[in-house]
């Protein structure tokens, strides 16, 4: 393989990863919050053993997360300093948007949170989650401002042979970014609410003695997930009018529409192959729509399932198979993912900045070496987010750390 290739494929594989720990945070932070609004305003012990259950896998997920992206963001300096040479000055503001204000803020308060069981007024607590969860969805948001300039560039000017931002609020409006921001926000919803209803069912198959417990849950995660699943389809039809015409083109497999769009790539930037690969486009996209009816179909039927009192506690088929979806979301999400970066190719910066210009200078060994070592890295950190969110997740709410220290009895202090 190419150097150019070698780069893009570590990028690939790290980002990809990256954002299945991203799914599922900005997915369980929203379905935390929730239940423990409704712990704290119904004061139900159910629920407040909710929160702490599942806020302890969302606190184990966030924590990898954060490893990955650290881990990826080095990438930017190692195999893309062409890209930011060129556009980091504009879309390099909103990655540090993103890191200041969102990113720093949802990790203090998450760690008030954290550290803030049975210290804290409830109602402050509460506040606490809130404000993670929004911030969450604050980064999420400058995040894909970020790449939504990379898709269609906007608000810039060419000076010196290096991009300026020079409308700060068009950047920030651009559509490639705004639909994407919800459909990426709604998708992950579905991934927290699947992971929910898929977990809750493993306990109901097994005949856990916590049955109300895990039966809230099981109809909390499917009431989330299945008007996120349509809410993400909308907003995915309608990133389809924010598409470039070369991935159209690609994607509707028609020979005249890449005829025509190579065409008018060639007489705006010269010579040159402006199609990205077909193959690639086509096949995530329609792996995408696939599970996308799955996902639909499956929890369609679920939530009218859930109507049914002996088929909720007692279908061991219908346990199996939620808890055989889990992972479906995720796989839909990635496709997605694919569709969207394979489709701008060969662009790092669509129209602007090709792919192979946005390289570092180093060479295939070096490319190579360093591909082996971040696959190594995130192979183990995934391998270790795996078994700690299984462990946990099959132990039940009996066994969970956060949030089980009592009050600490204040320490008299002796008179003199």
């Amino acid at each position: 393989m190419e150097t150019v290739e070698l780069a893009r494929l570590q990028f690939a594989l790290t980002a990809g990863a990256h954002f299945l720990f991203v799914a599922l945070t900005l997915g369980l932070a929203t379905l935390v919050a929730v239940i423990q609004t409704r712990a704290t305003l119904g004061g139900n012990p159910v629920h407040q053993r909710m929160t702490r259950f599942w806020g302890q896998l969302y606190i184990i997920n966030y924590a990898m997360g954060i490893v990955t992206g650290l881990v990826m963001e080095f990438q930017l300096g190692l195999s893309w300093s062409g890209l930011t040479e060129y556009a980091g000055n504009v879309f390099g503001s909103a990655l540090a948007i993103e890191t200041l204000v969102a990113f720093f803020i949802e990790s203090t308060f998450l760690g008030l949170w954290i550290f803030g069981w049975n210290k804290l007024n409830r109602w402050v607590h509460l506040a606490l989650i809130w404000v993670v969860t929004l911030t969450a969805y604050a980064s999420a948001f400058w995040i894909m401002v970020a790449n939504g300039f990379l898709q269609n560039p906007v608000g810039h000017v060419l000076e010196g042979g290096h991009l300026r931002l020079a409308d700060f609020g068009a950047m920030v409006a651009n559509p490639a970014a705004q639909v994407a921001f919800w459909h990426i926000i709604s998708g992950a919803m579905v991934v927290g609410g699947f992971f929910m209803a898929g977990v809750s069912a493993y306990h109901l198959r097994r005949r856990t003695t916590e049955q109300d417990f895990f039966r809230k849950s099981l109809r909390i995660g499917l009431g989330v997930a299945l008007p996120a699943v349509i809410f993400t389809a909308t907003f995915g039809g309608l990133s389809f009018e924010t598409l470039q015409p070369t991935k159209v083109a690609a994607y509707s497999g028609s020979a005249e529409r890449m005829a025509e769009a190579q065409a008018q790539m060639v007489a705006a930037h010269g010579p040159g192959d402006y199609l990205p690969p077909v193959a690639w486009v086509q096949t995530a996209g329609t792996t995408m729509m696939i599970l996308f009816a799955l996902m639909l179909f499956f929890s369609a039927v679920s939530v009218l399932l859930m109507f049914v009192r002996p088929i909720v506690r007692g279908f061991r088929l219908w346990h199996w198979l939620l808890t055989l979806m889990i992972p479906v979301p995720f796989a839909t999400m990635l496709a997605g993912w694919i569709f969207r970066e394979m489709g701008r190719q060969p662009w790092a910066v669509y129209g602007l900045l090709k792919t192979s210009e946005a390289m570092s200078p180093v060479s295939a060994a070096e490319m190579c070496f360093s591909l082996t070592a971040f696959v190594t890295v995130f192979a183990v950190l995934i391998a270790v987010n795996y078994w700690l969110l299984a462990r946990h997740a099959r132990r039940g709410p009996g066994e969970v750390a956060l949030g089980d220290r009592p009050i600490e009895a204040p320490v008299p202090v002796p008179s003199f």
